[in-house]
């Protein structure tokens, strides 16, 4: 069997292979993830040496040189035989650089490497989602502004209820967006680095090593931090750095799933009345039997990968919870999975999220045609209104209209017939004395409230600042496997 076809008899990860960008699939790599762990023995190497150490410039140049040449190899068969990946490492980077693999991860321990490489993926996989984010609010800004006197019906319990417009509803998407920027930012301004801390967090073996000089502990803990681009490090830690990072970090994804879910249930629905869909391809297919289908598929799948960073994020704060004193290792082969799979899913979901809504059709005809066939029912609320000025009881108006709209669903849906509500409260004695303001056929643009003036009010003191922040980043596409 050759190479090409054996691959098909492994299981592959649909995260890897359908849905997720090369861009966090590369944060998450082997490669990436190993010559971060040779970056970091660099930069300690570098700092124990300008705080006095002993180590010399030939060895880091070095270790320098092999930072992206990773003899796996060796490594994989170093871990057979120790069973620790870390210390595998350690040998592999030794044997190809001889002359400072006596200084290679001095001081520190498994968690050095380990969890600082943790935390730069997930911070660089933040950034990542962040430009996802911004690109997607981009698209639901410019539907919004688009289409943001465009009348539609807004729905509470997916029953007609006011009315609303399409650009008042985008905003609405587009505010769980801002909401879960504005915690990601959060989040990357008060990420702290791990640093060098040894086994049990208190910098025992670093404090050894520098005879004693704590100004040079935490010298070395700074710069290794200030080396791989963090601003600070955390001042205790036990031998990791506390795992509800992780859950913190998974949170805010998790917090996009659940936007992006929102939104794709809309869509979903929206498309089953005929109001609006996603984009729909040339040649694509709807369904195996059915080929007049046009099925939402996207919004479905989006709705599938969001379920499972909602749960994955569950993992770490499961782990969090079930930690021991400095450490246990029981979170180990959970972190493997949990974090890259939730980084992986939220880059999914926002990539078809933004070809989604850059690509959201609507159909206006449809819109107008079910405004007006419930705008009558729409349209008691302002007249209740008006009798309550006008002197009545609202709670026998409010019960008369309940007796006429009763009849006219009954009307409508058992005997087919139209709307007449409005000529039903005409006739009713209760409305007499506002019956010159019951409309004969009302305009759907007197029952919006200030539905169009707060697009514009939240494009323009919410979004806009966000876009003149952001301008650097807006430009990115990425087109979906599947």
């Amino acid at each position: 069997m050759t190479e090409a076809a054996d691959r098909y008899h492994d299981y592959v990860n649909p995260l890897v292979e359908r849905y997720a960008s090369k861009e966090m699939r590369w944060l998450f790599s082997p490669q990436y993830k190993f010559q971060t762990w040779r970056r970091l023995w660099v930069a300690l190497a570098e700092a124990e040496a300008e705080a006095g150490l002993g180590i010399t410039e030939a060895q880091i140049a070095e270790l320098r040189a092999h930072v992206d040449n990773i003899n796996f190899d060796v490594a994989e068969a170093q871990e057979k035989k120790l069973r620790h990946d870390v210390m595998a490492h350690i040998y592999a980077y030794g044997e190809q650089c001889p002359k400072a693999r006596g200084i290679i991860h001095l001081g520190a321990t498994s968690a050095f490497v380990g969890d600082n490489t943790d935390l730069i993926q997930m911070r660089e996989g933040l950034r990542l989602v962040r430009i996802r984010l911004v690109n997607t609010m981009q698209a639901l800004a410019q539907f919004a502004a688009q289409h943001r006197a465009l009348v539609t019906l807004g729905y509470t319990h997916f029953q007609p209820a006011q009315l609303t417009t399409v650009g008042r509803r985008a905003v609405l998407w587009l505010q769980d967006l801002v909401f879960d920027l504005e915690d990601l930012e959060h989040c990357l301004a008060t990420l702290q680095f791990h640093g060098s801390k040894g086994a049990t967090g208190t910098q025992a073996s670093f404090l050894q090593l520098c005879n004693g000089d704590e100004d040079k502990v935490k010298y070395i803990d700074r710069r290794v931090a200030e080396k791989m681009g963090f601003e600070r490090t955390l001042l205790v830690t036990g031998q990791t750095y506390p795992r509800k990072y992780d859950s913190r970090v998974l949170g805010i994804l998790s917090g996009v799933a659940q936007s992006a879910h929102k939104f794709s249930n809309d869509i979903r629905l929206l498309q089953s009345v005929g109001e609006m869909e996603e984009p729909f391809g040339k040649s694509q297919v709807g369904s195996s039997t059915m080929a007049y289908k046009r099925n939402p598929t996207r919004s479905e799948r989006m709705a599938a990968l969001a379920r499972h960073v909602i749960c994955t994020s569950l993992n770490p704060a499961f782990t969090a919870a079930g930690q021991w004193f400095e450490r246990t290792i029981d979170d180990s082969a959970n972190k493997r999975l949990s974090i890259p799979e939730a980084f992986l899913a939220t880059d999914a979901i926002l990539i078809l999220y933004q070809e989604v809504a850059r690509g959201l059709v609507v159909y206006p005809a449809i819109m107008a045609r079910r405004v007006a066939e419930y705008l009558p029912f729409l349209a008691t609320e302002n007249l209740m209104m008006e009798g309550v000025k006008a002197a009545g009881d609202r709670q026998a108006l409010h019960e008369k209209i309940r007796e006429h709209a009763m009849e006219t669903w009954h009307h409508m849906r058992v005997e087919g017939g139209e709307n007449d509500l409005l000529q039903r409260l005409h006739a009713d004695p209760a409305f007499a004395p506002v019956c010159d303001q019951i409309p004969e056929k009302p305009a759907p643009e007197a029952y919006l409230g200030r539905a169009v003036q707060q697009v514009d009010e939240f494009l323009d003191t919410v979004y806009r600042p966000l876009q003149e922040r952001y301008q650097a980043l807006f430009g990115v596409t990425v087109e979906t496997h599947v």
